[in-house]
């Protein structure tokens, strides 16, 4: 065995973020590490990396117990890490990069030549014969991850964690990226992939280890497990039927369309969709983690621009290709992260509450106070804020509180679409039914809501319509009798890719139709 973890406890204020992991990794296998958001797997590899000091347990390589202290330390006994973010220095060439602090001297000084040597014949045994003299910056995301790789299996060389390599590259980068990495099995290196796209996992890893809530889950080969399950593993539920009470058949079709995006797609971020959105309806997202629900929602309020498709409403084409422009065509957003993207936490409630409608105002019409005052307390009355006093800074409140605050903020601007992303995530379990009743007053006063969920019994009881969202494509819609959480975790699990009866690699065959959008990217 080349790594051997065993009983892995690591705690914060308030939180145990590893309860007693155990995870193996053979020398020569992809072993996926999965998990939804908060599982544990970032404070594992952290603790793994030397970034964190474990508080129980034991880490083995190679047989000997270590216990690194820093990242250098790590990468000193074999452990080398690729982000999904390359954390290499863009404006340096990539000789330089795959050199930097090892640099071949003469005379004390760099080597230039054999600097450029030793860049080329490191990177010949992944493939890539590219001008090592380039700025690193100069390339596509995806050879710079590569060169990543090869420098951290420079440095390391035993064990190589990749944390969401392939987020932003498109199908024929990421398999480029995928040779790369069954070379380096094949050379025997133990390599643990972190990814939330279930497609890529069953295409590379020869084994898969589940965490939830800190906790070990299970570990399975993945030539023997059966997607459903895995999926059951990461969301912890069983299927069971769910009341639909509210969906029946065609629920929803009378309403009239107010708008209509056809093609909104981005290459490496999500696929292209259509959605129509009808007035006075409630839509869902789901999908796990990383499936691209988000994304989608970014596209249609202009946070991430499309590349593809277009938008109109009833009185004809809009142009959405930023929030501000969102904003005035009657859109509003409320992001999953509320306190780095949602709330300003040394600000007042009051002020939280006006600052969207500010923002649209211009900060040179500024929104007198009488009105600031009669809108903070007009909100904080109807949602049922808990506070003393509405010039409370926001960040002394609970989370539910903080949450109802920035839906006071939206609805401040009488938006005629809201986008909810995850809006009853880590509040108690009063405030959450009271934001699900509030959005079915909105959608009664003509309002309509997307919301964003992981929870799908709170997708099935809110949603007239579910759009399940996978591996950064729109797989399905759901209405009427569809609507359960049984139809909606099978939707996720399904594997409905073209290439399904020929057995061969789903993204392999994808990458086969994928240079001219690679090109297009780069």
């Amino acid at each position: 065995m080349l790594l051997t973890i065993r009983s892995l406890t690591k705690s914060f204020p308030g939180t145990k973020a590893l309860d007693g992991v155990n995870f193996d990794l053979v020398a020569g296998e992809v072993h996926a590490l999965l998990g939804e958001n908060g599982a544990g797997k970032s404070t594992l590899i952290k603790c793994l990396t030397g970034a964190y000091r474990r508080d129980a347990g034991e880490i083995r390589l190679d047989g000997r117990a270590i216990s690194p202290g820093s990242t250098s330390e790590a990468q000193d006994l074999g452990i080398g890490t690729v982000y999904q973010e390359v954390n290499l220095l863009a404006n340096l060439t990539v000789a330089q990069n795959l050199t930097f602090g090892r640099e071949p001297r003469r005379f004390g000084l760099v080597d230039g030549r054999a600097q450029k040597r030793a860049a080329e014949e490191m990177l010949q045994g992944y493939g890539l014969n590219i001008d090592v003299g380039r700025d690193l910056g100069s390339y596509s995301v995806a050879i710079q991850q590569i060169i990543a790789i090869a420098r951290a299996v420079e440095v390391s060389g035993k064990v190589l964690i990749l944390d969401e390599p392939t987020a932003s590259l498109d199908a024929a980068e990421v398999a480029m990226l995928f040779d790369v990495v069954r070379r380096l099995r094949d050379r025997g290196l133990g390599i643990v992939f972190v990814s939330h796209f279930l497609d890529q996992v069953f295409a590379l890893c020869d084994r898969l280890t589940v965490l939830r809530n800190g906790q070990h889950v299970v570990t399975e080969r993945t030539d023997g497990l059966d997607r459903l399950a895995l999926i059951h593993h990461m969301l912890g539920r069983e299927l069971e039927a769910v009341e639909t009470q509210g969906h029946a058949e065609g629920a929803g079709v009378q309403k009239p369309e107010m708008l209509r995006f056809d093609g909104m797609g981005r290459a490496g971020v999500i696929e292209p969709f259509d959605l129509k959105v009808r007035r006075g309806e409630v839509i869902g997202f789901a999908g796990l983690l990383g499936s691209g629900r988000t994304e989608s929602a970014e596209l249609l309020f202009g946070l991430r621009r499309a590349r593809t498709g277009s938008a109109r409403d009833t009185d004809g084409p809009l142009t959405i290709d930023t929030p501000q422009a969102a904003i005035a065509a009657g859109f509003g957003f409320a992001p999953e992260d509320r306190k780095t993207e949602g709330i300003v936490a040394d600000l007042s409630i009051r002020e939280n509450i006006i600052l969207a409608l500010q923002a649209r105002r211009g900060w040179a019409r500024r929104l007198p106070r009488a009105e600031q005052d009669r809108l903070a307390a007009q909100y904080i009355e109807s949602l049922d804020i808990r506070t003393s006093d509405a010039e409370k800074p926001i960040g002394e409140l609970s989370g539910g509180n903080q949450q109802k605050v920035v839906l006071a903020r939206w609805l401040a601007m009488n938006p005629r679409f809201l986008i909810l992303d995850e809006p009853t995530r880590g509040i108690d379990v009063g405030a959450h039914a009271e934001i699900l009743k509030l959005i079915g007053r909105l959608t009664e006063d003509g309002m309509s809501v997307l919301i964003i969920s992981s929870e799908l019994d709170e997708l099935v009881v809110a949603a007239d319509r579910i759009i399940v969202v996978r591996d950064r494509r729109h797989v399905r819609e759901l209405t009427g009798a569809d609507l359960t959480a049984d139809t909606i975790l099978a939707a996720i699990a399904a594997d409905d890719s073209p290439d399904e009866s020929s057995g061969k690699n789903p993204v392999a065959i994808a990458a086969a139709d994928a240079p001219k959008t690679a090109k297009e990217v780069r």
